[in-house]
């Protein structure tokens, strides 16, 4: 292409376009490098080769709009309040508020052309065109095989519509038939709708080409291509469904799980999934399909970075990779995702591929989704401070030291899917806190009990460990302004006061005097009648001295006098 450059930034430094290729419900020990073998990601590998891999990359909620929420505004999910699928949603927001921030609108200012091939499942009223990105729209958690587009990309190819035969379900605990987890997809790749995805992203690239040579400039692009897969259920022609022997696979350490000392709700949702009903030889050849699905899609995702190697871009061009939320795939003998804070589900791939930074670099800071929307900005040449949960990760990618203020620890959050089920989470590079309200808290030591197979909140060689974070998730939660630290405060040792008496207009000067006369009887004017509240510190409250109610075993941190 010919024309003049692109828009630079006031830096002087030129835009560059930014292909986001992004998964759902993938586990990191699928891909080559994540140490995964036999060799079935090369183009991945290769993205890691050339570029960034984040070892500790970790998504802020594992469940699908909320997550793919906080990647468009940059947000933690509590803040942008858009918390549950639609599908399972239980009277939770399902759109983002009008006036939320996503860095659609500082990309297109900047001259950008956007664009979305694939999953959307952020929001049902405002749409991928609402957010100015070009594409068809399609719907839902899975593949939307009776799509329009997608009826008519195989009619003009003369490609089979979709079918499947050899179903994989489990079985309910009532005896009825459990969710449909895999199936032998009766059409070519080339029909698969994976194929149809990567081949669509490509004549967007291939048109947006033919623009900039027609107009004689080159505008810079944001392209992202979602893949539904390698979400279950794993639906895949027989070429990549039988591509890993089942009896090659190793079955996961937390199979094991007996849910000792767990929260119930996770045995509860293991019976949800009807797990016990499938024997081990099926679970591996489960497992063998997940990592079929995972190939396929390696592939779709080396046929679209090769068409922008063809049209002369991958010098300007930032690949960056990532997914949603990880996936269990009988890991402590549960599928899918839900209320169970697991690595399995909460640990993500990261890859970027920056024009000019060093190839083969591996980091291990800790990174989460929010980030790459800050350094979404940061490429484009927009200010990444309004992703206010994220920071850029260019820093990293060029291989120097990271910034003395990068975070030693990642909090992440969950907020229900099913039904509502509040958690939060605190990890560092040892240890992992989960509290659970009315339930079991957790505690996990990660050096000694990577499979997070025992609960050692009630170890007392950990207790002081178990504490600091306690405290600092405390600390943090507060700072960020979620409300569930009032919750930790009444009931968990945080290192404050043994309660929280903030949310009471009756607690403060408005409504009561602490240590001399009332406003009223002093004469002074009531800040109730002008319309505020003056806080009282917090260290003029009387403290209540009421006798300590017993606390129940791993539940509660009990405070030390």
């Amino acid at each position: 292409m010919t024309g003049p450059a692109a828009p630079r930034p006031a830096d002087g430094t030129p835009r560059r376009n930014i292909l986001f290729l992004m998964t759902d419900q993938h586990r990191t020990d699928t891909i080559g490098a994540y140490g995964a073998t036999g060799g079935h990601t090369p183009h991945l590998d290769d993205l890691a080769a050339s570029g960034t891999r984040l070892d500790r990359c970790y998504t802020p909620t594992s469940i699908c709009t909320p997550a793919r929420a906080s990647l468009l505004t940059g947000y933690a999910p509590f803040r942008h309040r858009l918390l549950a699928n639609y599908e399972r949603n239980v009277g939770f927001a399902e759109d983002l508020a009008d006036d939320q921030f996503t860095f659609t609108t500082p990309l297109a200012e900047a001259g950008y052309r956007l664009g979305l091939i694939g999953k959307w499942h952020t929001g049902v009223r405002r749409l991928p065109a609402d957010f100015g990105f070009e594409g068809p729209y399609l719907p839902g958690w899975h593949n939307p095989v009776t799509h329009p587009d997608y009826l008519d990309y195989l009619d003009a190819r003369g490609l089979p519509p979709y079918a499947i035969t050899d179903p994989v379900r489990t079985r309910l605990p009532g005896g009825g038939p459990g969710p449909l987890l895999a199936a032998r997809l009766r059409q070519p790749v080339e029909a698969t709708f994976e194929h149809y995805l990567a081949t669509r992203a490509i004549e967007l690239l291939h048109r947006w080409a033919d623009a900039d040579a027609a107009a004689d400039t080159a505008r810079p692009f944001f392209l992202a291509t979602h893949f539904f897969g390698p979400h279950l259920p794993y639906l895949l022609p027989d070429a990549y469904y039988d591509l890993i022997d089942p009896a090659t696979v190793r079955l996961p350490e937390s199979l094991a799980e007996t849910f000792e000392n767990k929260p119930p709700v996770q045995r509860n949702y293991s019976a949800l999934w009807g797990h016990d009903s499938l024997t081990e030889d099926e679970y591996r050849k489960l497992i063998a399909a997940y990592h079929g699905y995972v190939a396929l899609i390696d592939h779709q995702i080396g046929r679209i970075r090769a068409a922008v190697a063809d049209l002369g871009l991958d010098g300007s061009t930032a690949v960056l990779f990532t997914a949603d939320h990880g996936e269990f795939t009988g890991s402590h003998r549960m599928h899918d995702k839900g209320p169970a804070m697991y690595e399995d589900v909460y640990r993500i791939p990261g890859l970027l591929r920056i024009p000019g930074a060093p190839g083969g670099t591996v980091r291990p800071e800790f990174a989460t989704l929010t980030d790459l929307t800050a350094t979404i900005l940061d490429l484009a040449g927009c200010d990444p401070a309004p992703a206010v949960d994220g920071r850029s990760l260019l820093p990293l990618a060029a291989g120097g030291p990271a910034p003395g203020s990068w975070p030693r620890h990642v909090v992440a959050e969950f907020h229900g899917h099913h039904f509502p089920y509040p958690q939060r989470m605190l990890r560092d590079a040892r240890f992992k806190i989960v509290v659970n309200p009315e339930s079991l808290c957790e505690l996990y030591d990660l050096d000694h009990d990577p499979h997070e197979l025992r609960n050692a909140w009630d170890d007392p060689a950990l207790r002081d460990d178990r504490d600091r974070l306690v405290r600092s998730l405390y600390r943090l939660l507060v700072e960020r302004g979620d409300n569930f630290h009032h919750w930790m405060a009444a009931v968990l040792d945080t290192g404050g006061p043994p309660g929280d008496t903030s949310l009471g207009s009756f607690e403060s000067t408005a409504g009561a005097a602490v240590g001399g006369a009332s406003p009223a009887a002093s004469g002074a004017a009531s800040p109730a009648a002008a319309g505020a509240v003056a806080a009282v510190p917090e260290d003029a409250l009387p403290t209540p001295h009421p006798p300590p109610a017993p606390e129940g075993p791993r539940t509660h941190v009990s405070r030390t006098p």
